[in-house]
This record gives C-alpha cells, structure tokens and sequence, in this order.
C-alpha cells in the first residue's frame, strides 16, 4: 500500500521529514471499523504542523498523514471520512471529549490508499460533489461551518469580518458565509489574494488592519497580527469566532473593550460528525463548492511533493488536493 508519512521532525524544515513507500496493507478492520479506499485527499496545515514535531510525538513515528480523504468503503459507496476520533465511551459533542484524537495523531492518517475509521465516521457524497470537491470538506470546510453556525451564529443579513484570505478555513469561512446571505469582507496584504476573495464570493476585500464598518461577527484564524482590529471591527455585542492563531498568540486580550463593548469570543475546533452532515447537505441544497488551488497525482512522488511544498510556500488559494489515478 502507498502512503506518505511522517518519517521525523524538523521545526524549522519540515518537509525533511516527509517521506513516500509502499508499506503491507493494513489487517481487516477491527470490530465496528471500516476501510475506505482513498481517491482524494486534502492537504492541510495539520500535516505540516506534524511535520515539525507539534501534537505529533517523536515516539509515534512513523506516522501516516492526512485528515482528509473521500473514497470508497467496501459497500461500493461514495463517502468521506470524518476525521474526529472519540473514546468508544463517549457520549456527547466529539470535540469536547478529553480522550479525542484527529486522524494521523493517533490512527495512520488519510494519505494512503486506504484508511480505517469507525463506521459512524463514513458520510455518504452525494450525486453532484466530486471526489475532489468532498476531500475538501472535513477538515477546512467543517471548521469554517462550525465557526460561522455555531460559534458566531451569524444569520443572513449580518456582516462577517474573515481575517486572511486565501487560508483553507478563511477561504472555506468565505464561500459559506455568503451562501448562508451575510455581507463578507476579507482581509489580506496581498492585492492579488484580495481580487481572488472577491472571485470567491466576499462582497469587500481590503489591506489587513483597514478601518471597516463594524461588524457583527469576526471569523480569526490568524491571531497576533489580527487580533486587535478584528476586537476593533466589533459592533458592541459581537462576536470573535477563533480556530487558530498561525500568527502566534494574541498580545493582549484587550479585556477593557471586551467588557465595555459587551464583547464575545468563543473557540472552536473542527466539527462534529452531525456538523459534517450538515455541511455536506448545505453544499448540495445551495450548489456552492470548495475552492481547489490545485490538484497533484497521489501515484507520482513528485506530484507529492510539489502538493506540499506547495502548501508550505502560503502561495496557495483555497485547498491543494493529491488524487489517486
């Protein structure tokens, strides 16, 4: 079986420790699992984050990559797979189970030619979304409808704040929002990222820290560099939706405007397989789409690797996405 892999870590180059083999296949799912063939998968900063040694530990090497990943279970179906494994004891919200773990950190990830999860975790594709399009979905594109549905609640009519265009979840963030009826503006230093968001579907585009009119919700995945005009772009009893920080953390909480302004800010992380449903229904009922940046060939090393060299550059809009022949 082909597979990618995390062979070591680097923190400050991660793609050393990227590596490609055939390995055997893995042993019959054990009870209450499935095995989807892979012919799609969606890369994302998870992978790179594993790469350099964060939530992935050295003693777990090597480890298959991959949180993404639509393809064929042993029924003949069309499904993706949900990447949020719990505790078999469960019961609740995944994401707020202690004992919970993503594909790759714990169980051998999407990035092979065949991968195992529970059987509640496969979602049938619909007629309509593509392989590709549904490989999109369970990691960016989830988090982006939890933040925007759950965390913000933002309901159509509203105005969205969405800091870094081109990101997979600003992006997932931005095609969403307005498919759900909010006024979208997105912000980049990039003019050229900022001429794609308006493609995509925001409404404004503008410089990063630009004076706005205030909005009702703030979707943040950037943090530090953000942080403090996405508080500021607030109408008082706003809401900051936040699933990451790749800027670093926030200096200051700026509790001072919080409270005075009647200020919310609520984390999320990724989604729920009910959530997932949900999504993949939104997509069908409205006829929106991923975006793709680009596609590379799963089967050559080299499509591999410019797939993530490609995503490590920040070059890309919207998802990069490996498919099998």
């Amino acid at each position: 079986m082909r597979c990618v892999y995390a062979e070591s870590q680097n923190a400050e180059e991660p793609l050393q420790g990227l590596a490609i083999a055939e390995v055997a296949q893995p042993q019959p799912p054990a009870p209450d699992w499935v095995r989807v063939q892979v012919r799609a998968s969606a890369l994302n900063h998870h992978d790179l984050w594993s790469l350099r040694g964060v939530g992935l530990s050295a003693d777990q090497l090597p480890m298959i990559l991959g949180t993404d990943a639509a393809g064929i279970d042993d029924r003949g179906r069309r499904v993706l797979a949900h990447a949020v494994i719990s505790t078999p004891d469960w019961v609740g919200e995944e994401t707020l189970d202690p004992g919970r773990t993503l594909l790759s950190e714990r169980h051998p990830g999407t990035l092979a030619e065949y991968v195992q999860v529970p059987a509640r975790n496969v979602v049938p594709i619909p007629d309509g979304l593509t392989l590709t399009e549904a490989a999109c979905l369970p990691t960016a594109y989830l988090t982006a409808y939890r933040l925007l549905v759950h965390a913000a609640q933002v309901e159509p009519g509203q105005r969205v704040l969405i800091q870094g265009a081109g990101g997979g979840v600003a992006t997932a963030a931005t095609v969403l929002a307005r498919a759900m009826g909010a006024h979208v503006t997105v912000t980049s230093r990039d003019a050229a990222r900022r001429e794609r968001a308006l493609a995509a579907g925001a409404h404004e585009a503008v410089a990063t820290g630009t004076r706005i009119d205030r909005v009702d919700a703030v979707i943040e995945t950037v943090g530090e560099a953000t942080w403090e005009h996405s508080l500021r772009s607030l109408h008082p009893g706003g809401v900051v939706a936040v699933a990451g920080a790749t800027s670093g953390p926030a200096p200051s909480a700026d509790l001072n405007r919080v409270f005075f302004r009647s200020l919310r800010v609520v984390g999320s992380t990724m989604g729920t397989l009910e959530q997932l449903y949900a999504l993949v229904a939104m997509l069908q009922a409205t006829g929106v789409r991923p975006v793709v940046d680009s596609v590379h060939s799963f089967d050559d090393d080299a499509g591999v690797r410019a797939a993530f060299e490609r995503l490590a550059s920040g070059a890309a809009f919207g998802k990069v996405v490996l498919e099998r022949a």
